[in-house]
């Protein structure tokens, strides 16, 4: 396994997620290292292979699944402000995946390891030949990172491939609308030809990504419709969460069924400020179609 050459100064070591490379003269910056107890190594020997060395790390976001093993690597990180302290801090990133501290091993990427973040930059900032675009909603920062030269977008989390959805059900978000309007801001890029890279799926281009962009879209349109018609009859999230995942045929895990949890409140917070559903109280906190 090796790395896939994207252009003259681009290349993407495969994974979930898979690492870009960018090459800056004899050095090279990478872009969501990842996890794996290798993985560190494997970037290191790929990168020692076309003859560069590491200058510096970026992250798209802080979620444990994209940074940990940047410790591991000897070179400077940098993330965007909102996504600092969530990177930084063990408990910060159980709390913005869980809501609360995680009970051991009950998250798929627990490590104890402080991050240390040793820059922070601002959206449309120039790092190395690629600008930050503001992709946020799945997380606080998440940022995509943009090479206008190479025509390619490392897009992160702001949208998923088809196996992803097919095997979670709601993609993951902490707030709809800002998903809605990242997925919205790729679609320009889409239509005029540039390149996407989703962190957790393969590389599309051209007709390809604006389908792919389309089904992210359409899965949380669907889904809030979902919601509003299973919310005829008071539910709690849980039940909820239950409910709709049964509805897309996904596997239900304890581990899937948590995931889930959080972007439904996004859902439940959107809809509740919309006037659109309403908190009760039976046999526990329930939501349902606001009355009349």
């Amino acid at each position: 396994m090796g790395v896939r050459k994207l252009g003259d100064s681009l290349y993407l070591y495969p994974g979930s997620p898979g690492t870009l490379i960018k090459a800056v003269e004899d050095k090279a910056v990478l872009v969501d290292p990842g996890h794996g107890s290798k993985r560190h190594k494997d970037l290191r020997r790929e990168v020692k292979k076309l003859g560069l060395d590491v200058r510096a790390q970026l992250a798209t976001h802080g979620h444990a699944d994209h940074i940990s093993v940047c410790p591991r690597i000897e070179a400077p990180l940098f993330m965007h402000r909102f996504e600092f302290s969530v990177a930084e801090s063990p408990l910060n990133r159980e709390l913005l995946t869980f809501g609360s501290k995680a009970p051991e091993g009950f998250l798929v990427f627990q490590f104890p390891e402080e991050v240390k973040v040793h820059a922070v930059f601002e959206w449309n900032d120039d790092l190395f030949g690629l600008r930050p675009l503001k992709l946020n909603g799945h997380s606080p920062g998440m940022t995509g990172f943009l090479d206008e030269d190479e025509g390619v977008i490392y897009a992160g989390d702001s949208f998923f491939g088809e196996r992803v959805l097919e095997s979670v059900g709601v993609p993951y978000l902490i707030d709809p609308v800002l998903f809605k309007t990242s997925i919205n801001e790729l679609y320009n890029y889409a239509e005029k030809g540039y390149t996407l890279i989703p962190s957790h799926g393969k590389i599309v281009e051209g007709e390809e990504a604006v389908e792919l962009l389309a089904l992210n879209l359409g899965r949380i349109e669907e889904t809030e419709a979902l919601v509003l018609r299973l919310l005829e009859n008071p539910l709690s999230i849980d039940e909820l969460a239950f409910r709709i995942m049964k509805e897309y045929g996904v596997e239900i895990t304890p581990q899937k069924l948590a995931l889930n949890l959080v972007p439904l409140r996004a859902f439940i917070a959107e809809l509740h400020d919309g006037g659109e559903v309403e908190a009760a109280v039976e046999n526990g906190l329930k939501w349902r179609i606001k009355r009349a």
